[in-house]
């Protein structure tokens, strides 16, 4: 039997759900999700293993239209998968098929001339009598291989898409060992997780202004415990202000939820040391960008 394997990317405007996506296919919280737009900041490496085959996924940021530093950095991750990967999964929201930055994505599909597919996400909150002129219209846009609706919350269609990304693959070696699932380390994984509860616990600009590094990651066996110092990175004394939090309620907050999705994802106790750093316009400083792993 000839295996199968590729590399397939998951592109698509800010918040289409492609991190949602990547979580449901491999069961597992790889990537953080967040109601507010332009979460996922860099690229993210799924793997899944099927009977006879592998598919690695790379969850990319949201591609807009930006002027920042940091997001044209995003965007450029984003758009560099055009070159990189077998098969393009290209996500749009059934709710916003007309968005603006799709005409980004078809610019990029008809440059690569990838073989590519149509994700229509979020059929549970759209009318479904408005599914197929949908469909209909986003073939007369760009003739994709095939156009599958789905829901990557519930699940629902996520096994049609599956399996025609299966029928999409060419013969190929398996490219990861059969139990792993992401390439990411420890520490990228820890950082991201404490990111995702400040995009859940504040407001306005607060979110987008903070980064976050792990300094380190050490098992105490004696206490069957792993301790964990990790920093946020932050671009204002006000800033700090409102992330510590009037008596650090905030930061106890961030802490306390991080540590509970860290303690899931590690099999351990954790003791989580949350510190808060100013680090001014960190966001527009190509130097410090590269620092902090964009």
């Amino acid at each position: 039997m000839t295996f199968l394997s590729g590399f397939v990317a998951l592109v698509g405007p800010p918040n289409v759900g492609k991190s949602t996506l990547l979580n449901c296919i491999l069961n597992e919280k790889l990537a953080i999700v967040s109601p507010k737009p332009q979460t996922t900041r860099n690229r993210i490496i799924g793997v899944y293993h099927g009977e006879g085959y592998q598919m690695v996924f790379i969850d990319t940021p949201g591609i807009h239209r930006t002027y920042t530093p940091l997001h044209k950095s995003m965007v450029a991750s984003a758009q560099a998968v055009f070159k990189e990967v077998d098969i393009i999964a290209a996500m749009i929201d059934m709710n916003h098929p007309d968005a603006s930055e799709i005409s980004i994505i078809l610019s990029n599909l008809r440059r690569s001339k990838i073989p590519s597919l149509l994700v229509i996400n979020k059929i549970d909150r759209g009318e479904k009598a408005k599914l197929l002129p949908i469909m209909d219209a986003c073939r007369k846009r760009y003739p994709f291989d095939a156009i599958i609706p789905i829901s990557a919350l519930t699940g629902d269609g996520v096994d049609r898409l599956l399996g025609q990304l299966q029928s999409m693959l060419k013969a190929g070696p398996a490219l990861f060992p059969p139990d792993m699932k992401t390439d990411q380390s420890e520490s990228f994984l820890v950082s991201e997780i404490i990111r995702e509860k400040i995009y859940h616990l504040t407001s306005r600009e607060l979110p987008y202004s903070s980064a976050v590094t792990v300094e380190s990651i050490e098992e105490n066996s004696e206490r069957k415990m792993v301790s964990i110092e990790a920093r946020i990175h932050v671009e204002s004394e006000s800033q700090k202000g409102i992330l510590i939090g009037h008596g650090g309620r905030m930061i106890k907050s961030i802490g306390q939820a991080s540590r509970q999705d860290i303690e899931r994802m590690l099999g351990s106790k954790v003791f989580l040391d949350l510190k808060v750093r100013v680090e001014k316009n960190w966001s527009k400083n190509p130097r410090a960008l590269r620092r902090l792993g964009y």
